[in-house]
């Protein structure tokens, strides 16, 4: 299955994909307002190191015209994100009326554009996937009902059944079944609250969006109430956790604490580990800005042979809200999930961490890692040298031992990581979405 990507980012989607069997056929990334050190915006930059051989087409207004006339390929699958600017809350929420939230309605078009050139060649109608705030179903202007309408095949807009579309839903058109629901990240693997919508949709016979992006009862994540004895289903369970961690299996490579709540994790990697709900973000005495610990008689304290209970850490870290002006702002204790990323350039509204009473930012892999993107996937090279400290220098040779000093200084710098972090998608959702699209397809 070869895919398109619009709004592209930093490429969560072939991250989760990748490893799927799903290939990249182009991406669609373009953001004319910040230009990257005179050259394209940051998020290309990344994928042009990443993905080379894949060509970025830049503005996707254009791609319909070049879709219909065969200039690009019409792929398998369309995946986007479209800016979420126009409908989170935390904007002015000027819906359509904004240029980007007009590019939801360009994302319909380049849609439609997609299933007709597939159909002129006698291909099968593509998959689309698409993402965004959950504002969007709030909208005053009933952006997601005009979205769902175009994708839909409708002359008009749907309108919801109450003041707002509620938290999932499927409609049958005359052109697309569609399904839509909220997904939270940090029921996936990643210690961050990240509620999005996703919607589904396909104009093929065989193809039902709501078996995609919907699960049966007592396979959901609530799982409905026992009918009968589940001594069998309970004992499954332990071992899932048992088998799931990473310090009770040696084929996951990174070890992580071993607790009752902790099924998986992300894993260690010489940097701050990362558990799942239960535990939390967990540090380590002596650790420096770059997340690295100061020796290894002080790191070895968060091994996971030493503990089996998350009340015996004296190293817990906790989320933490900063409220007010810098040198007078107030921490406001959060939980052991960190609050969603969003796309700044690494100021006071990046979420921060409560360590040794020590409050302190997350740092560009951390970031990453609340993502489910590998480490430094944002760490690329560029052309402008930069100022970096001894502390920084040390940790990029730690991780790169063939660095030259000259290549440590034209590394990325923080800001642009941050604003392209909090403007992706979450890997393990991607993942999930993708894995669900394959099992649907071989069945």
């Amino acid at each position: 299955m070869r895919y398109g990507s619009v709004c592209s980012g930093i490429e969560a989607a072939s991250i989760a994909w990748e490893s799927l069997g799903m290939e990249p056929a182009w991406f669609s990334q373009f953001d004319p307002e910040h230009n990257y050190k005179n050259g394209p915006d940051f998020p290309s930059a990344v994928l042009a190191h990443h993905w080379p051989d894949v060509p970025n087409h830049g503005d996707m207004t254009q791609l319909a015209a070049k879709v219909r006339s065969g200039e690009i390929l019409a792929p398998d699958l369309l995946v986007g994100g479209t800016p979420c600017q126009a409908f989170s809350v935390a904007g002015a929420r000027a819906g359509l009326s904004d240029s980007r939230g007009q590019l939801t309605i360009s994302y319909g078009e380049l849609a439609d554009a997609i299933d007709q050139r597939r159909a002129a060649i006698g291909l099968p109608p593509a998959i689309i996937v698409w993402e965004n705030v959950p504002g969007v179903l709030s909208s005053k202007d009933n952006a997601f009902g005009a979205f769902l309408g175009l994708l839909a095949g409708e002359s008009c807009e749907l309108q919801p059944p109450r003041k707002r579309w509620e938290n999932a839903g499927y409609v049958r058109g005359p052109k697309r079944t569609i399904a839509w629901r909220i997904l939270d990240a940090q029921y996936f693997g990643v210690a961050q609250r990240r509620r999005r919508v996703f919607v589904v949709a396909s104009a093929g016979a065989d193809i039902d969006p709501a078996k995609i992006l919907f699960e049966c009862d007592g396979v959901r994540r609530d799982i409905a109430p026992s009918r009968s004895a589940g001594e069998k289903a309970a004992g499954a369970a332990g071992n899932g956790v048992k088998v799931g961690s990473h310090c009770d299996n040696p084929a996951n490579p990174h070890p992580t604490l071993n607790q009752s709540h902790n099924i998986g994790g992300i894993g260690q990697s010489n940097q701050e580990l990362f558990s799942q709900r239960g535990c939390g973000i967990v540090g380590a005495y002596g650790m420096t800005a770059f997340g690295e610990y100061a020796d290894d008689d002080t790191a070895s304290t968060c091994k996971a042979s030493n503990y089996k209970d998350a009340t015996d850490l004296a190293v817990m870290a906790r989320a933490v809200s900063l409220r007010g002006r810098d040198g007078g702002a107030t921490a406001e204790l959060g939980d052991e999930v960190s609050a969603c990323l969003r796309a700044s350039t690494g100021g006071g509204d990046k979420p921060h961490v409560l360590h040794r009473m020590v409050v302190r930012r997350l740092t560009p892999v951390e970031c990453e890692r609340l993502q489910g993107f590998p480490d430094n996937h944002t760490l690329i090279p560029v052309t402008k040298r930069k100022q970096i400290t001894a502390d920084e220098y040390a940790y990029l040779r730690s991780h790169f031992q063939n660095m030259t000093a000259e290549e440590a200084y034209r590394r990325a710098a923080d800001g642009p990581r941050y604003k392209a972090i909090g403007n992706s998608m979450a890997v393990p959702v991607m993942r999930w979405i993708g894995r669900r699209i394959i099992s649907h397809l071989n069945k």
